[in-house]
């Protein structure tokens, strides 16, 4: 039950696939910054949902399976562990983490198929498709590759050439070859196969697109591009075992379909709608995820925002919403969609089949989550791609959160420790520093709510470290270990609100940095009700009251020393481990 002024806010991430631990440019594209703002959302008060999955079905599945000499239900079970465990070194707060090869997702999938069917949008038809006769199959989109009729571009994929944007088919490649096992040795056939009418929808899917004036330039930019182009019928079932059986709407499988399954893009989105109900089930209530989804059944008050990297913005505003709103039914759709570009490794891209890059299991064995989710947000990559490096990295991580947060804190919760017998002090009138303070509070806090409002990330750390640089600046101006020799009183002043400030930059801080905010925070011994951003706590009654929030008396324990400076011998050593430039 929501009160008054609380929000329902449903967030997904773009599900990272199966085939492996995600690299950090997975993570800072989708999951963390969907992570982040759903944290901020819930220190706001308001009720969140955060749903992400692993995407289990398609031939890379298979494949990665095959070489593991697993069967892929089993690769598929462990490697869902694996992401899992990985999100949760991470401090990703999902809600629940499903999985695409669950019932729900199956039994959904069948559903909107029949659905659309019915509205006469899928129907069958014969195509033709590239046959690899050295590897014995059919081979997906993907998984043929050649020169682009566009632009020759020589690493086209079947599905989409990475060089100039443009859709394509497999049987449109000049030179085409398996990216399987790279045979030529390649023919078309003639496969059947069930197709979404996109193009019944072209005009539909461009009006709803061009209401959607608050999406990300990104996104809209991406999705007009391709109605721009305009919609292709696209085949939604493929030649494999693995995956969503086709099946008639009594259950049997479809005459004819007995070897196909449907095309992981076309079950995928849908099964942001099945993890969402195999919480329902998880939590002991098995018709709550209607009330996320189903608009006449509650969901007319939910906002849902999407989180994905802009290789998804077009199955996310085309193909998913065919698919939603061509059945007519009453489904949630995307209120807000924030598209990321790519991060960048030394002149490439972060890439998990070809192992560039550092992934996320890799990335936790050698630092806290923190230093790489502050490293990652504070970087995003939003108007354009954004270049990783190590010396960038470390720059980040010494300057904003060793030198301006970490230095901050252990200072004054030292200084209170040694000189004020580790208890907030009561003594003192505020003066000027605490004015100027006050005002920074005034003008900063806003502009970071703000900030997160617009998903403007790089712009929600800027904001953040101003906040704590304002705070540095604040203990210079009122100078407490200068006073403490001559006005013991005026020195509490300057001690009681840098503590105060402590509080505030650790609850700043826990949507970014969650581990070192909770480390300020215990130290600091705030109760748990105390650590949110909810409206009716933070400029209620003004700013000022933010400087003098803990008890006078309070006992405080300075924490350890929250971030260590990488140093350059560092930097050097994972040039060597993992590449880049030193």
């Amino acid at each position: 039950m929501t009160t008054p002024g609380q929000r329902r806010i449903l967030v997904t991430s773009a599900l990272p696939y199966i085939n492996g631990v995600k690299h950090l440019g997975n993570l800072a594209g989708s999951m963390l910054p969907a992570d982040v703002y759903a944290r901020f959302q819930r220190l706001r008060g308001h009720d969140v949902l955060y749903i992400c999955a692993t995407d289990e079905h398609g031939t890379p599945a298979e494949l990665a399976a095959q070489a593991a000499g697993m069967s892929v239900r089993a690769y598929c079970d462990e490697q869902h562990e694996i992401q899992k465990k990985a999100g949760e070194g991470f401090e990703l707060s999902y809600d629940y983490f499903g999985r695409s090869s669950g019932e729900e997702n199956a039994r959904l999938t069948q559903h909107f198929a029949h659905v659309l069917e019915a509205e006469g949008l899928i129907e069958e038809r014969v195509m033709e498709q590239v046959y690899s006769i050295d590897d014995g199959r059919f081979l997906p989109d993907r998984y043929v590759e050649g020169t682009c009729p566009y632009c020759e571009f020589e690493k086209a994929r079947g599905d989409q050439c990475d060089n100039c944007g443009r859709l394509l088919d497999p049987v449109d490649l000049i030179d085409p070859y398996s990216a399987v096992s790279g045979s030529k040795n390649v023919e078309v056939r003639e496969t059947r196969h069930l197709f979404l009418l996109q193009s019944k929808m072209q005009d539909t899917i461009r009006q709803w697109v061009e209401q959607s004036k608050d999406w990300p330039q990104l996104a809209r930019s991406i999705a007009l591009k391709w109605l721009d182009e305009g919609l292709r019928d696209r085949a939604i079932t493929r030649d494999l075992s693995w995956g969503v059986p086709v099946t008639n709407p009594d259950g049997s499988i479809r005459e004819g379909f007995e070897n196909k399954v449907f095309y992981v893009w076309f079950d995928a989105p849908v099964e942001y709608i099945g993890a969402t109900e195999e919480w329902s089930k998880a939590t002991g209530q098995p018709d709550a995820w209607r009330s996320w989804w189903r608009t006449d059944e509650g969901a007319d008050n939910v906002e849902y925002i999407q989180f994905m990297g802009k290789d998804n913005v077009a199955f996310h505003t085309v193909s998913f919403p065919v698919t939603i709103i061509g059945s007519k039914e009453p489904w949630k759709l995307v209120d807000q969609l924030k598209a990321f570009n790519w991060v960048t490794w030394y002149g490439g891209k972060f890439s998990t089949s070809n192992k560039r890059g550092v992934f996320m299991d890799q990335a936790l064995d050698l630092l806290p989550a923190d230093y790489w989710r502050w490293y990652l947000t504070a970087n995003a990559p939003e108007g354009s791609d954004a270049a990783f490096t190590w010396e960038g990295f470390q720059a980040s991580i010494n300057s904003d959160l060793a030198n301006v947060l970490g230095n901050f804190v252990n200072r004054i919760t030292k200084y209170c420790a040694s000189k004020f017998d580790g208890q907030v002090p009561s003594a003192g009138e505020t003066g000027e520093a605490e004015a100027w303070m006050v005002s920074e509070l005034e003008t900063r806090l806003p502009q970071l709510f703000e900030h997160y409002e617009n998903m403007d990330f790089r712009k929600v750390a800027a904001e953040t470290r101003a906040i704590w640089a304002a705070g540095n600046e604040y203990l210079t101006k009122a100078e407490p270990w200068v006073k403490y020799k001559s006005d013991v009183d005026a020195a509490a002043v300057g001690v009681r609100t840098g503590l105060n400030l402590a509080a505030l930059f650790g609850i700043i801080a826990q949507p970014i940095i969650p581990e070192a905010a909770r480390m300020i925070l215990d130290a600091l011994d705030i109760p748990e009700d105390n650590r949110t951003l909810h409206a009716d706590r933070i400029g209620r009654d003004g700013y000022g009251g933010l400087l003098d929030a803990l008890p006078h008396g309070l006992a405080i324990t300075p924490p350890d020393v929250l971030f260590r400076k990488i140093e350059d011998d560092q930097v050097t050593a994972w040039t060597e481990q993992f590449g880049g430039e030193s």
